[in-house]
């Protein structure tokens, strides 16, 4: 099973980007979807989760300008990204949760690189 993220790049202050994910080699339910990000020197931290049937959950610092969002269809997840900062600048990872029920397997993407200029 692999992630594949993509859509980073380079981006103004108060623009927009939307990150995608998509889960090949396996055809099982994502339960959770999640995207964490990471700036060099400090740990990854969680930006956003959804629980199949569920509503989102955000980081209080992203509430309101990040949207999750998830495609079963496609076994793909998104998360946009709105009115960027550049303290939102980092490496995003996606992290899948896959199968109904516990135990899950936990698997994440390689990263796309969000760079938000001044």
């Amino acid at each position: 099973v692999q992630l594949q993220a993509s859509g980073g790049g380079l981006v103004q202050a108060g623009g927009s980007l939307r990150l995608s994910c998509a889960v090949s080699g396996s055809d099982d339910v994502i339960w959770r979807w999640a995207w964490y990000r990471q700036v060099p020197g400090e740990q990854r931290e969680r930006v956003a989760t959804i629980i199949k049937g569920e509503a989102p959950n955000y980081d209080d610092s992203v509430k309101g300008r990040f949207t999750i969002s998830r495609d079963d269809a496609k076994n793909t997840g998104y998360l946009q990204l709105d009115a960027l900062k550049p303290g939102n600048t980092a490496v995003y990872y996606c992290n899948a949760l896959v199968g109904l029920y516990a135990p899950r397997d936990d698997y994440w993407g390689q990263g796309t690189l969000v760079t938000v200029s001044s």
